[in-house]
């Protein structure tokens, strides 16, 4: 049996979303109230070192499916992050990886982690990525907010039957992206002295990378970056009701933009080099929630 046969068992119903969020309230210390769930796309995945009181545990024991993908460790840490010499930080459950669609996995799969995290009491959720960047003016390295998406993967998380207790049948997606959530991390980013610029996400299938035309399709509907994950797991935050904000690293420009082949080595290589930053940015965003709490 395949890897992807075996772990596409973790479908999101609403018995093993519930089981799997009290898994993670099992394995949260004594006390433990995290509000923020945190997604650690590709060569992020070392933000967890940047925790306080750090304590983790692999997928397999929360009944999260694993991924495969270089870059996606498969660990969920506890610990508090945007600590200062004033300020205790704010309590997070962080995603050391997710599981994509091209893995094999339905979308209902995908989606799991995040509907268990929001069932286990994450308010809001931080989505991050490595995209292509597909807009005028990005360069590999920059930061961008996502004030939009684009779901161009051909299919909903939302699809089948609805169960009312985690929301409606037919949720808005007027603001996806929450607006004051994007401020706070605008003016956190202003503080710091880093570029953080916005952007619309598309989000398609994968896994190969898009065509020069289907780059050319993807600015005329407005995308300034492509990637394969976030939007899935941002429709279904929203379906429960828990607040969104989405962050992209852009890891390479899209095909026929630099002249250059694309590969994964690419994406993380570029991950790694913007990491500090990166981390400076995340950590400032915490902070600002902390005190805003």
């Amino acid at each position: 049996m395949s890897r992807s046969a075996i772990h596409d068992d973790h479908h999101a119903t609403f018995e093993a979303v519930q089981q799997s969020a009290a898994r993670i309230r099992a394995f949260l210390p004594a006390g433990a109230a995290p509000s923020i769930a945190l997604v650690l796309g590709s060569g992020l995945g070392s933000y967890a070192d940047a925790l306080s009181d750090a304590k983790g545990i692999d997928y397999a024991e929360i009944g999260f499916p694993q991924s495969g993908v270089v870059g996606h460790a498969g660990r969920l840490v506890y610990g508090r992050a945007g600590q200062t010499s004033t300020q205790t930080g704010v309590e997070v459950l962080l995603m050391q990886g997710r599981v994509h669609t091209y893995e094999g996995h339905s979308l209902q799969t995908v989606v799991l982690p995040i509907r268990a995290l929001v069932a286990a009491g994450c308010k809001t959720v931080v989505l991050t990525n490595a995209a292509g960047g597909v807009g005028e003016g990005l360069a590999a390295g920059d930061l961008v907010l996502i004030h939009d998406h684009l779901n161009l993967m051909g299919d909903s998380p939302l699809r089948g039957p609805n169960d009312e207790r985690w929301g409606t049948r037919f949720p808005d997606m007027t603001e996806v992206y929450d607006a004051k959530l994007r401020a706070t991390a605008q003016q956190v980013a202003k503080r710091l002295g880093i570029g953080l610029k916005t952007g619309v996400y598309a989000g398609l299938l994968g896994p190969q990378y898009e065509t020069p035309s289907e780059v050319r399709m993807l600015r005329g509907l407005g995308a300034d970056l492509v990637g394969m994950s976030t939007v899935p797991e941002a429709i279904v935050a929203r379906h429960m009701g828990a607040r969104v904000l989405g962050m992209s690293c852009v890891s390479n420009l899209a095909a026929g933009m630099s002249g250059q082949p694309l590969s994964h080595e690419e994406v993380t290589e570029t991950a790694n080099r913007v990491r500090s930053t990166f981390i400076k940015l995340l950590d400032g965003i915490m902070a600002a929630l902390a005190s805003s709490d």
